[in-house]
């Protein structure tokens, strides 16, 4: 089965601009394919590269070399107007943090990604408040933004928002930190829901029991980090 990711000898390097520009080669010869239906999980001790594999990837840092191909897109090479139709109709990124415009009702904020790719808006309504309803956001907050919640129901919103659209490939980075084991419970179905539709995902998974219970590989970032003279 052909690959909805799949990375081809990536390399990164970042150059200290207030060290003298000394430059620090943080990967190099980076290789993960992950196949439709498919969550492949980085591993890898902390500062290994884990998180810069997924910016490259999202096309938030530069590729030093190889190629990052998502749904046949060159995410190395393509320009920024191709990233961003990437990112609105194929990939999609749960992150830590919740990054919205203040003022933005909830909802409105889970909606989003289908509104931005043609869905009727009441329909992306419903879906959206589908989603919180099961993320166990209470309904009294839907009309609130989300820059007045708790930490926990940021992140929670951000999971909605994330798998509001059917990405074919997405990318979570610790979708289940700090959450309790109902809602925990809820994010793991819905990667296996998304898996089950035919969705490529590449995850960070601290909790080794939500990693093994959704991943079908793990990748070691460490085996593409060079080694460094003391």
């Amino acid at each position: 089965m052909q690959a909805m990711i799949d990375l081809r000898n990536v390399s990164k390097s970042f150059t200290l601009h207030n060290q003298g520009g000394a430059t620090i080669e943080v990967m190099r010869g980076a290789q993960v394919s992950v196949a439709p239906g498919e969550c492949v999980a980085l591993t890898g001790n902390s500062g290994a590269g884990k998180s810069t594999l997924m910016r490259m990837i999202y096309g938030n840092y530069l590729t030093g070399s190889g190629q990052i191909l998502v749904g046949g897109v060159d995410v190395a090479a393509a320009e920024p107007r191709d990233i961003l139709a990437l990112r609105r109709e194929t990939l999609g990124y749960v992150s830590q943090f919740l990054r919205v415009v203040p003022r933005v009702p909830t909802r409105e904020v889970v909606a989003e990604p289908l509104l931005a790719v043609g869905r009727d808006r009441d329909e992306a309504l419903d879906k959206a408040e589908e989603l919180l309803a099961r993320l166990n956001i209470p309904e009294a907050l839907w009309a609130l933004s989300p820059t007045t919640f708790s930490g926990g129901e940021q992140q929670r919103v951000n999971i909605a928002r994330g798998f509001a659209h059917p990405y074919p490939a997405l990318l979570l980075d610790e979708p289940t930190a700090s959450l309790d084991a109902t809602n925990r419970a809820t994010v793991l179905a819905l990667i296996d829901e998304a898996k089950a539709r035919g969705a490529a995902i590449i995850g960070i998974f601290h909790d080794e029991d939500a990693r093994a219970r959704v991943a079908d590989r793990e990748v070691d970032v460490s085996a593409f980090t060079p080694a460094r003279e003391a």
